[in-house]
């Protein structure tokens, strides 16, 4: 028998790919960090030059043009992303929270995130959320166009009451008060089955919109009692959670009926359908309108972990949003949540 064909050699082969994986993947985490710490000392010169020496704008065109002729073939000192630079440097050095943090995503993500968001704690979300999810740039840009941060904030859940501790944050972050379906082509008279199917059918796009770490296991998912059939819309798997997602898909306004259906398909699937080494099937609502008020008593007394969510085909959230967000104090106690 051939070496190469030897389970010991395939098995030793395995190993040294994934060590050479690991490899490139820390030496690419060092080349960016070295990047960003470049940029930032250059950020941090030019603001301290002009502090000393009273300098306005035209040291970032002098600067640009004497580096890009002093190095032609090298990208990235153009007068645009030197003025980044130093607000890359003016934004965050005041914070040391984030200052470190931002080492950790490439340049092109610390753009998007500094020039489209209007605050400390919404960049450090979508900061936060790129590392530990891995977004690309796409998904990023998606993510702020759609509000993520905002409807992270907002959530309306049960897991403080009915989950274990140490699935309660990464629960939440699983659920967002508003789901943007803009992908989908639907107009505003759809049912209930256009809307599932349209969502099937560009499964990726949906699966993006739900967050990290959900995989889709099936639609119209069938659960039998006593020779009676029953249907849950949407069935997903959470990697991270280790658990069934069961999504009732609603087009109309939130009824505390709904809770008791949802009660119903969570503990069927908990008893017939998880697997021993699972967690509690979570489940999510998703309607087209809901009364903040009456989502919080319909999940009050309920025992099983949902979530009740809206969904809209446009990125607008109400302009009086910001009366409904917490405290900056609870937010950021939020964000250290994240990062656990």
């Amino acid at each position: 028998m051939k070496l190469a064909n030897t389970k010991e050699y395939r098995a030793f082969i395995a190993e040294i790919k994934e060590r050479i994986r690991a490899s490139q993947y820390e030496a690419l985490k060092s080349v960016n960090r070295e990047l960003i710490n470049l940029y930032w000392d250059i950020g941090k010169s030019i603001v301290e030059q002009q502090e000393k020496h009273g300098w306005g704008k035209s040291i970032v065109e002098n600067l640009a043009g004497d580096l890009q002729k002093e190095y032609p073939g090298i990208r990235g000192f153009s007068v645009g992303n030197l003025r980044r630079m130093r607000n890359f440097y003016s934004k965050y050095h005041p914070i040391p929270k984030l200052a470190p943090m931002v080492r950790e995503i490439s340049w092109t993500k610390n753009v998007i995130i500094m020039e489209k968001c209007k605050d400390d704690l919404e960049r450090e979300f979508y900061i936060t959320m790129t590392k530990k999810f891995g977004w690309t740039k796409n998904v990023l840009i998606h993510q702020i166009e759609n509000k993520s941060y905002e409807k992270y904030l907002l959530n309306q859940t049960n897991f403080d009451d009915v989950l274990p501790a140490k699935y309660q944050k990464q629960a939440k972050l699983a659920v967002k008060d508003e789901y943007t379906f803009d992908f989908l082509e639907l107009g505003d008279g759809h049912s209930e089955k256009e809307l599932e199917n349209a969502l099937i059918a560009r499964i990726k796009s949906f699966l993006t919109e739900m967050g990290g770490y959900f995989c889709f296991i099936g639609s119209q998912y069938r659960i039998e009692i006593n020779d009676k059939e029953f249907f849950i819309d949407l069935l997903l798997y959470h990697r991270k959670l280790k658990c069934l997602v069961a999504i009732d898909l609603k087009i109309g306004e939130f009824i505390p009926e709904f809770a008791g259906k949802m009660q119903f398909y969570l503990s069927v699937l908990d008893t017939g359908v998880k697997l021993g080494d699972e967690n509690p099937s979570i489940g999510i609502i998703i309607c087209k309108n809901k009364d903040k008020t009456i989502v919080e008593y319909a999940l009050k007394e309920s025992k099983k972990p949902m979530g009740v969510s809206t969904y809209t085909i446009t990125s607008q959230l109400p302009k009086n949003i910001s009366k409904y967000l917490p405290s900056g104090e609870e937010i950021s106690k939020r964000m250290e949540d994240i990062r656990k």
